[in-house]
């Protein structure tokens, strides 16, 4: 047998060497491979009892048919008729709504304004998907902060939601001035907080608040915005509790010092407290901010019609026509896009208020609460002093503004 040189013995050990570099290298690309299609198949590791396991989180798959035509203005549009798709839920459907809103179970004879779906000019909203959402909301937080016409929009949005759930992984829990449902499975929450001006005032108990009386501390927030720190998705509305009066007794730095303002200027105080705070708190990088527009009211039926001094109850009908009623105020309108306009913080606008003003018919009525409790016979009886024409029943007009914020929120998630 032919001696081995010293060079042909180098190579021999050279050769088992390189061959280990490429199969260590080869091993270490696919190892790579496997954590880049795992990230984008949402993939982590979870602990387990002896160790880790992998679990899949499958992207949700957005189409082409659920994202908004760029250029296209889903506010601006028409109410359609639409009783296949809508409503969304049923009050059977939803056994976490309040008496407040469940205008079937309190007498309202019709039901045909919960079958109207708001059509955009130009392109359509996607259809609501609660397992969609929900897995947009895995381990977030979203919020709304208002008044009762904000809490109907949690409501509507619980109840969208709920139904896919299966009982034992949710909950619904009541921590004035919040409420807190929760999707154990997505370690998600919907939330509503408790503050009808945004800024504090003496109405800030979520039960036992006062209506007559306003007082408002225009450059205070800090009691409120403890609860809004780190919230992922904060959805904001503040209306109706300051068209009270034209004027609102109100502080500014001296609590002792109240005075009497008129409510555009107060309102634009507050509007700028609660901008500076979101300025210098919202990390725009992992938090979402949205503001609604007013929501109208429907308190005089001379305004769509020749009326006879009636109001909301008994319209069966959505508004056909080009309509802004005196419920909203274009002044508060154009403080909020004002103050928005000037801000570094991106707060997008959710601008309810002109298809909503279409929905005459969607309101509570006599078929919902008084100070906290079911009308009477005889205040059904009496329309014109007891019909509500502020809040909505649900299933109703507040499913619709959901739909258009999920519509954001889905394509905020295609375009990461």
């Amino acid at each position: 047998m032919t001696a081995l040189l010293p060079t042909d013995r180098r190579n021999q050990y050279l050769f088992p060497a390189a061959l280990a570099s490429l199969l260590f290298i080869g091993s270490l690309r696919i190892a790579l491979d496997n954590l880049k299609n795992n990230y984008h198949n949402h993939e982590y590791f979870g602990p387990q009892s002896g160790g880790y396991r992998v679990v899949k989180r499958p992207p949700i798959r957005v189409s082409d048919d659920e994202i908004i035509d760029n250029g296209c203005n889903v506010f601006e549009g028409k109410w359609v008729w639409d009783n296949e798709s809508h409503p969304l839920y049923t009050e059977e459907s939803c056994p976490l709504l309040v008496k407040q809103v469940t205008c079937q179970k309190n007498g309202r004879p019709d039901s045909s304004y919960q079958n109207w779906k708001w059509q955009p000019d130009g392109c359509n909203l996607p259809r609501f998907n609660a397992l969609k959402l929900l897995e947009i909301l895995r381990d977030k937080r979203l919020m709304f902060v208002g008044d009762s016409v904000q809490r109907s929009m949690f409501d509507s949005m619980v109840c969208l939601v709920q139904s896919v759930i299966p009982e034992g992984k949710k909950s619904l829990q009541k921590v004035p001035p919040r409420k807190i449902f929760r999707a154990e499975d997505y370690n998600a929450s919907i939330e509503f907080y408790w503050a009808p001006f945004l800024v504090e005032s003496i109405s800030d108990h979520a039960t036992n608040h006062t209506v007559m009386k306003r007082l408002v501390r225009l450059d205070s927030i800090s009691n409120h915005s403890k609860q809004w720190e780190g919230v992922d998705m904060l959805v904001f509305e503040s209306y109706v509790w300051w068209m009270y009066k034209p004027v609102i007794n109100a502080t500014y730095g001296n609590l002792d010092n109240i005075q009497e303002y008129n409510v555009t200027t107060a309102y634009k105080v507050a509007m700028e407290t609660w901008a500076n705070w979101i300025e210098t708190s919202i990390n725009s990088h992992t938090q979402k901010v949205f503001f609604m527009t007013m929501s109208p009211t429907h308190l005089w039926n001379w305004e769509w019609m020749k009326g006879d001094g009636g109001n909301c109850f008994s319209e069966s009908q959505p508004i056909q026509k080009p309509y802004w009623g005196t419920g909203s105020n274009l002044d508060i309108m154009g403080i909020v896009k004002d103050v928005l306009g000037r801000m570094q913080v991106n707060v997008r606008l959710i601008n309810i208020t002109q298809l909503s003003e279409y929905r005459k018919d969607g309101h509570t009525s006599v078929y919902g609460e008084r100070k906290g409790k079911l009308l009477t016979r005889e205040q059904k009886s009496d329309p014109k002093n007891y019909a509500d024409c502020i809040h909505w029943c649900l299933p109703g007009v507040p499913d619709t503004w959901n739909e258009i914020l999920y519509a954001v929120l889905l394509q905020d998630y295609r375009k990461f």
